[in-house]
């Protein structure tokens, strides 16, 4: 009688497979208000369309008020000499391996656990294809942080410029966390749509059933941007955000400043569409100063106006972009502005009947989405498969996102 085989070897001989374990993959994100670092650390396991995810670790890491100064007047364009630029980088890239350390600590994870960092890096400007007068020379877009420096502190694999290879390809670059969307909350039964409330809104709206062509993304207009804006004119620097809505309290809607607006043709223009400061910045909001002093306007007006802009912009691309071909029901709002409970009712005001809800119901903390996303996209660069939508972007075709900078001791990927 032959000996028995072990029982992995009789799995093996039945088709059997062990599950692999899931890799730890950190992602980053600083978003156009430039006053934070969002950390996440996710176990992954899979491929699409079925990635399984969850996420081990979240935290937010305020940047220092000199920094955050530094960048968004970089942003602003700032005629600087070169070595300005370069140190901006080096040091943006400096907190992020502390915030990257300091997570790790925390989750009580080891960087040697860790197979890769997906590192957005912190925009200082970006201008899509389709912005007037630019189809002929392309779509621009610059994050800063230096790719090395992070890898070099943390020794971890960075993945990072994940805008630039769709934006070579044609597309906007933006938004790319579309793709997140379709991977992590499409829904057999019912239609979603997943709304960030960034510096920038966005929204993903997925049918029934989506497959990732299906998916209608676009930047829909400034959001926390213009708050975060006027909170820093009238705090001469001091504050960089209306914490729950309290400097807005008692503040009315300006109609003419709305209006005046409501105007601007980025509104109307279909997607595929992108935006940022260069857009809805300082400039834009010099115009609200100047009326705030001839009219005798507040600051709560102003704070006012703008959630009702954003709002109001929310539901109109809805209407316009998205109602046509889909009927959602729901409304999952993510990112910074959930935590202003003005920009909050204003939305849910603008968006009846359909019901405002938050990322929280569907498992994902509304802080943590963003950088989780770019956990999930580096996950996908690394096994050479594309992150972006096509049909979102405006890009020629499928991209595999990102460039990537190995750590000190760099294995195999999995």
């Amino acid at each position: 009688m032959s000996p028995r085989p072990p029982k992995a070897a009789e799995k093996r001989d039945r088709g059997e497979r062990r599950e692999p374990r899931a890799s730890l993959v950190v992602g980053l994100m600083s978003g156009t208000s430039a006053d934070g670092i969002e950390a996440a650390l996710l176990a992954l396991r899979g491929a699409p369309p079925h990635l399984s995810w969850k996420v081990r670790a979240h935290r937010s890491f305020p940047l220092e008020p000199a920094l955050s100064s530094r960048i968004l007047e970089a942003a602003g364009g700032a005629a600087w000499p070169a070595a300005d630029f370069a140190a901006l980088d080096a040091a943006f890239a400096e907190v992020s391996a502390a915030a990257v350390l300091e997570l790790l600590a925390d989750a009580q994870v080891a960087p040697s656990e860790v197979e890769a960092i997906g590192f957005h890096g912190q925009t200082i400007f970006h201008r899509g294809p389709r912005e007037a007068g630019t189809r002929a020379t392309g779509g621009l877009t610059w994050q800063i942080g230096s790719a090395a420096v992070l890898a070099a502190r943390t020794g971890i694999r960075v993945v990072h410029d994940f805008r630039s290879a769709d934006v070579a390809s044609g597309g906007e670059g933006a938004p790319l966390v579309p793709y997140v969307d379709w991977l992590l909350f499409r829904s057999a039964h019912v239609p979603r749509v997943l709304l960030n409330l960034g510096g920038i809104a966005n929204l993903t709206a997925m049918p029934a059933e989506a497959e990732p062509d299906q998916s209608i993304a676009f930047d829909t207009g400034p959001a926390n941007m213009l708050m975060d804006g006027i909170v820093r004119h009238y705090s001469g620097g001091r504050l960089s955000y209306d914490e729950d809505g309290e400097r807005a309290e008692g503040g009315s809607i300006d109609e003419a400043l709305l209006t005046e607006a409501l105007a601007d043709p980025f509104f109307l223009q279909p997607p595929p569409r992108s935006t940022g400061r260069e857009r809805f910045g300082e400039p834009f909001l010099e115009g609200w100063f100047r009326a705030a002093r001839e009219r005798g306007l507040s600051e709560a007006d102003l704070l006012v106006t703008a959630a009702v802009l954003t709002a109001t912009t929310v539901a109109q691309a809805i209407e316009r972009f998205v109602a046509p071909s889909m009927d959602p029901q729901h409304v999952y709002a993510s990112g910074g502005g959930t935590h202003n409970p003005v920009l909050m009712a204003a939305l849910s005001a603008a968006l009846d009947p359909i019901e405002l809800k938050t990322t929280d119901e569907l498992g994902l903390g509304v802080s943590a989405k963003e950088a989780a996303a770019f956990a999930v996209l580096a996950w996908e660069s690394m096994h050479r498969r594309p992150g972006s939508l096509p049909a979102v972007t405006g890009a020629a075709h499928p991209v595999v996102l990102g460039s990537i900078t190995l750590g000190p001791s760099p294995s195999e990927f999995a």
